[in-house]
């Protein structure tokens, strides 16, 4: 039997794991994670993550559950480690992941830090992913069951001492059961819808939540001749690939919709073009991390670039003593930008991660 804390987020697949690690003779303590200090901050309503009816959910649970029940604020290190990160990438031009950044700062370093510091074994969640502990005592992360919800790639960041101490319990099960679960319990979670949106950005609208924090920063958006076909409020709120939104005033020569291809954060620049110079077929990143130990300097893997995007096959290099890698994709991706994510997977079985640095075209184009 382990002491654990089961991080209850209000939602329904947290309330089952907890629930499932209970039943199984664990001793398990809940904690709801208070991310924001001003109420104006929070989600309005039951949005499934982070808003204060999600902190009633939570402790409904853990009350329907007899778990004794705190409230952890890592409001500051929330702040700093995913929102200010968060504004960083985007005024640098880059595409952040702000779900991968709370997994690698706070939930699974900041509050598994101090559970074990509680004299705690670990921490129990809600993700749909698997680990699979091996006898020497490695602990390898894998794909869920249920593909539609598998959370692998977000827990991409995980290094073994947070594996070890890490525990799952629905990466085996599909979202319908536990959804079936949680009414057989009773749990008024049951039939609580997921949240898809960026918890510190209530309404939905980042676009409009840079723009209020970083302010107007008017520029030029250039097609890929140079020439202006419209102009921008700020550069920040446009990623790589995107299409919708861009409000152009040149349609393009041949009628073929545009998508943003660069963007330049120094000159304040947004350009454009056709969807033939968003392909990739080189990557470039920074260092590495590997969840079960490094791999060999050249190995064959699964790329992935999205927490629900297509795996694709490419052979890595790593480079500089470990502190690189360069990744050739053996067909050619789209819409692949700088600050993103790369998951390394062979088969089910995530090897590691890197955020993307640089990437160039296919070679030959």
């Amino acid at each position: 039997m382990a002491r654990l804390i089961a991080a209850l987020s209000g939602g329904v697949d947290s309330a089952v794991a907890a629930a499932l690690t209970a039943e199984a003779g664990h001793e398990v303590t809940a904690i709801h994670l208070a991310l924001f200090r001003r109420l104006a901050d929070y989600r309005p309503g039951s949005r499934g993550c982070c808003s204060l009816e999600d902190a009633h959910d939570a402790r409904r649970v853990a009350d329907a559950l007899g778990l004794p029940f705190y409230v952890w604020d890592l409001s500051e290190r929330f702040q700093e480690a995913v929102v200010e990160d968060f504004l960083a990438e985007y005024e640098a031009g880059r595409t952040p992941n702000p779900c991968l950044r709370c997994n690698e700062s706070v939930k699974f370093a900041a509050v598994l830090e101090r559970a074990l510091r509680l004299g705690f074994d670990g921490i129990v969640t809600g993700h749909y992913a698997s680990l699979l502990r091996r006898p020497d005592g490695t602990v390898e992360l894998c794909r869920a069951a249920d593909a539609a919800k598998d959370q692998s790639y977000v827990l991409a960041v995980m290094n073994q001492e947070q594996l070890r101490c890490s525990y799952f319990p629905l990466g085996g099960s599909l979202k319908t059961e536990v959804r079936a679960e949680a009414a057989r319990r009773g749990f008024q979670v049951a039939a609580k819808p997921d949240s898809t949106d960026i918890c510190f950005i209530p309404d939905g609208d980042t676009a409009g939540w840079l723009r209020g924090k970083l302010g107007r920063r008017p520029g030029p958006i250039r097609d890929e001749s140079g020439a202006v076909v419209g102009k921008h409020e700020g550069f920040f709120a446009y990623t790589v690939g995107q299409r919708r939104g861009l409000r152009l005033g040149r349609p393009a020569a041949d009628g073929q919709p545009r998508y943003v291809t660069k963007i330049d954060p120094a000159a304040a620049v947004v350009t454009v073009g056709p969807r033939s110079l968003l392909r990739v077929g080189r990557i470039e990143t920074g260092p590495p991390l590997w969840c079960s130990g490094p791999p060999p300097d050249r190995f064959a893997a699964a790329v992935q670039f999205r927490a629900h995007g297509q795996a694709l096959a490419a052979d890595i290099q790593v480079e500089a003593q470990g502190a690189a890698t360069a990744v050739s994709l053996r067909e050619p991706a789209y819409g692949v930008a700088p600050g993103q994510t790369i998951v390394f997977y062979d088969g089910p079985r995530v090897v590691g991660s890197a955020m993307i640095d640089a990437t160039a075209p296919p070679d030959g184009d």
